[in-house]
């Protein structure tokens, strides 16, 4: 079974039943999930001498789909489970690594003047990107690396990529961004305060600077919002979607530690979420760069919250102790993503690693919010 079907499937809340191979520690660290998925955590090499021990565990009435890291483990077990009569049986083709590079398009919205809103979701990874269409032209907002998924959607909606935007420097997840500005001849953009030890060239995100798309004056404007990066931009699309970044999820809020500044950027993160949003409208439908369970997809696969609905829901747009705020995004936080330093040099043009260290380096879930659910 290829990535992408089984995206289909998980989204579409398919029953399906994923036996896992990988060893307990990976496993317990990132997984498929899903409203209608059940899982089994049975390592290869306790099942190297036969399957005879985890065949009971198999349901006979659903598909099942082993899973391993990259995939001839999986392969491996699941022509065991058919020489011992089970029905139903795939493997993951490209195993968990495929599975953390799959993008799935979700039509937000048809913006006022004419133009469409998509979000890009990266099930695997818990990572959401954005594509403005409008009158021929596209703009990319935090691009990830898998550039052709973005390229083949534009093609495929006559328009031209125009603009790549980033949020912010990200530290979880290595950026498309530059990379997709450079084949198609667009402008990278990316916020300043981020960028000062990039060395490339970027045009400056930042307040007051308006990027229009298409003809139909769509306007992205920043809203500069410190916090979890003293860069942090979010961005309001339309007067009506305001692209939080990683300063503010669905469930959560964003960290401020992966830069090693917790202790500075503390006060940014609280004056950004308590003052700045807070004067925004409650009616702006808040679209996330990250999400952190499944849970948080809507019926059609989207990560979406209306802002006052957030500030009555989400835990950290409620801790009114300023004492307590700080404890909450500085103290007892979730394990820091993988390789986030070697991510971050990645990001700001200072190392060049391979494709498949670049996917080494991504492996395991993101972790910019201050509540990791996965990690309780």
């Amino acid at each position: 079974m290829n990535v992408a079907n089984l995206a289909r499937k998980v989204l579409n809340h398919t029953p399906i039943f994923i036996l896992d191979v990988r060893n307990e520690s990976d496993f317990n660290d990132w997984k498929i999930e899903g409203e209608k998925v059940s899982i089994l955590n049975a390592p290869y090499f306790d099942l190297l001498d036969g399957v005879d021990e985890i065949l009971d565990q198999i349901p006979d009435d659903q598909e099942v789909v082993v899973v391993c890291a990259k995939e001839g483990s999986s392969k491996f077990v699941a022509e065991q489970l058919v020489e011992n009569g089970k029905q139903s049986i795939s493997y993951l083709i490209g195993g968990m690594k495929s599975w953390s590079e799959h993008l799935e398009p979700v039509k937000i919205a048809d913006l006022n003047d004419g133009g469409t809103l998509y979000q890009f979701v990266r099930l695997g990874k818990g990572c959401l990107s954005y594509m403005v269409i409008s009158d021929g032209e596209a703009a990319v907002i935090d691009a990830v690396r898998m550039t052709e998924v973005f390229e083949d959607f534009a093609k495929e909606n006559q328009a031209v990529i125009k603009h790549t935007l980033d949020t912010h420097l990200h530290a979880d997840h290595i950026s498309g961004g530059r990379q997709l500005a450079e084949k198609t001849g667009g402008s990278y953009w990316l916020p300043p305060k981020d960028a000062t030890e990039v060395v490339f060239h970027y045009e400056k995100l930042e307040e007051h600077s308006q990027l229009v798309i298409g003809k139909t004056e769509i306007n992205i404007q920043p809203i500069y919002s410190p916090g979890h990066t003293i860069g942090s931009t979010s961005l309001l699309i339309d007067n009506q979607y305001l692209l939080s970044g990683d300063i503010l999820f669905v469930k959560s809020i964003g960290r401020p530690d992966l830069a090693g500044k917790a202790e500075d950027w503390v006060a940014d993160l609280r004056t950004t979420l308590y003052e700045r949003y807070k004067h925004l409208s409650d009616d702006l439908i808040v679209l996330p760069a990250h999400f952190g369970t499944i849970a948080e997809l809507g019926d059609k696969g989207q990560v979406a919250a209306r802002l006052g609905d957030l500030y009555k829901e989400n835990p950290g747009l409620n801790i009114h102790d300023e004492s307590a705020f700080r404890r909450t995004v500085s103290e007892n936080l979730p394990p820091q993503p993988n390789a986030y330093q070697e991510i971050r040099q990645t990001n700001m043009g200072r190392i060049s690693p391979t494709m498949e260290e670049q996917r080494e380096m991504e492996i395991g879930p993101n972790r910019c919010a201050v509540h990791d659910d996965r990690s309780k």
